[in-house]
């Protein structure tokens, strides 16, 4: 699985937030919870719980990382140029500044005042350069530097980076919001694991996906008031519910609606509920030789799912329909087209129409990586059937899963623990030549329109582009959005400062402390 499947955020910006953003400076830890008068206190272990599989540790931050543990270790070890926020939801991190040119292909990233990696060494340009074109050499190193290539990523004196996109790209710095982790030039591939970060928080071990993190008390961004956060890795939410339950850790990650029913009977845990914050789409290949490959099909599937009740049953309320447009945070998001609805007499027709082998079973491929995508995968099995149309699920291992599967099976489920933009999804999964096009899309159209809406200076008018966009994805892509899933986290009593950014803002810990 790819990096940014797991860490990239969310919704809107643009010129005008950038350039605001440049001109005036943000908080650089927004969406902090305000659950109690107390003044925050210094000091203090969090012990943490996130998903995660033994077989699909990495110690990479360029490489592809299937667990929720290794990414919340290391984006508190390594800092990105850019983080999401809320308004403005583009923030400043290691870049404290950025300015686009007229045109929108040259962008130029002015880097933070006092930034060191850990060792003390400071900062510079050559080292961000060094690490972008790491990044962009990595599989999906297209989709992650999205129009850059290695070549266009150059220093221009010591705390200034410059990057010049193929295309015009007014919303570059969202897109590059928690792909960019930043390491010393030079680093190796054997001494990655080892190498030392610019974060909040210093590595102080690591054991078999389990870490222990340390207070960096040298960090530009500002004061971290927590000693240490220790990670505890889990393979199923249910365990790390029970752990939180029985005192053993004091934040459980990402934990699902099962752990939440249970939870919210409890005074002394703390539920944080992130609305509309998880996309769970399943994916129809759309390339030729898919037996998904005929829109008329693909049509037919949508409109045999019943999104009301995968979202009672799979999500147990916590959830919201969706309309089959990834983007759903977006303040671009296309609410007035149409919500499609199921239609049993409309999808048999449709199936008719297009030949439809209805005498075959279909392999559903899908995977228990995160609570409830298995169970959509069964629920999505048994709806279709009744428009005729046969599907056997299949669960694999994760590693086998985004090995074998991502990108590359003709029916599959899908998620993004995001609900970014509507750019970003486009720019990442449904653009012809991106690397993580999980549908095999592949339409000039599409791509010509993603283009003009990025290449328009104006939110305005480039919200209207987006249109377009949205509406396309909706008629014809492989991707069917049956739901957005909320984002649940389990805290005990003495937590403060937790994110409540949706998706992976959960990650920015800095500001987190205890109140005991």
């Amino acid at each position: 699985m790819d990096l940014n499947r797991r860490q990239l955020l969310w919704a809107g910006g643009g010129i005008g937030a950038a350039a605001l953003l440049a001109a005036c400076g943000a908080d650089a830890s927004p969406g902090t919870s305000k659950n109690s008068a107390a003044k925050p206190k210094r000091g203090g272990t969090l012990r943490v719980g996130a998903l995660g599989r033994a077989n699909a540790i990495t110690r990479d931050p360029h490489g592809s990382q299937a667990n929720e543990s290794d990414y919340l270790i290391i984006s508190l070890v390594y800092d990105t140029l850019t983080i999401p926020g809320t308004k403005p939801n583009t923030l400043p991190r290691l870049a404290s500044a950025w300015t686009p040119s007229d045109d929108l292909k040259t962008w130029r990233f002015t880097l933070a005042k006092g930034a060191k990696f850990h060792d003390g060494t400071p900062v510079t340009a050559e080292d961000v350069v060094f690490s972008l074109r790491r990044l962009r050499g990595t599989p999906s190193g297209a989709s992650r530097l999205p129009g850059i290539k290695a070549e266009n990523i150059k220093a221009e004196g010591t705390d200034t980076v410059v990057l010049v996109s193929d295309y015009a790209n007014a919303e570059l710095p969202l897109l590059l919001r928690l792909t960019t982790f930043v390491v010393k030039k030079g680093t190796t591939d054997k001494d990655i694991a080892k190498a030392p970060g610019t974060g909040p928080f210093k590595l102080d071990w690591f054991r078999a996906g389990n870490a222990r993190l340390v207070r960096n008390d040298d960090w530009y961004g500002g004061e971290v008031l927590l000693d240490a956060i220790e990670v505890k890795i889990f393979e199923s939410p249910q365990a790390m519910a029970n752990a939180l339950l029985a005192g053993q850790i004091d934040l459980a990650s990402n934990v699902g609606a099962v752990a939440a029913r249970t939870a919210e009977k409890r005074k002394d845990v703390q539920v944080v509920r992130r609305h509309n914050d998880m996309a769970m789409p399943i994916v129809m290949r759309t390339a030729a030789g898919s037996p998904f490959a005929d829109p008329k099909v693909r049509e037919a599937l949508r409109l045999a799912v019943d999104r009301e009740v995968m979202v009672k049953q799979v999500l147990s309320g916590y959830g919201t329909v969706a309309n089959d447009i990834l983007g759903t945070g977006d303040p671009a998001y296309a609410k007035d087209i149409a919500q499609r609805t199921r239609d049993l007499t409309k999808a048999k027709a449709l199936l008719k129409e297009a030949g439809f082998d209805l005498s075959k079973t279909y392999e559903l491929l899908t995977t228990e990586d995160i609570p409830g995508l298995a169970e959509s995968a069964t629920l999505f099995a048994t709806q279709v059937r009744e428009a005729g149309v046969k599907v056997k699920v299949v669960k694999q291992e994760s590693a086998t899963f985004w090995d074998k599967t991502w990108l590359k099976g003709d029916l599959y489920t899908t998620y993004w623990g995001t609900n970014d933009s509507v750019a970003f999804f486009a720019s990442k999964t449904m653009v012809s030549d991106s690397g993580q096009n999980e549908t095999g899309w592949k339409n000039p159209a599409f791509d010509a329109a993603y283009r003009k809406a990025m290449a328009t200076k104006d939110p305005a008018a480039r919200a209207k582009l987006l249109h377009d966009v949205q509406q396309m994805q909706h008629d014809a892509s492989g991707y069917l959005l049956w739901g957005m899933a909320d984002g649940i986290d389990l805290a005990t009593a003495p937590v403060r400062g937790l994110p409540t950014l949706p998706g992976y803002g959960r990650v920015q810990l800095e500001r987190a402390w205890l109140n005991r």
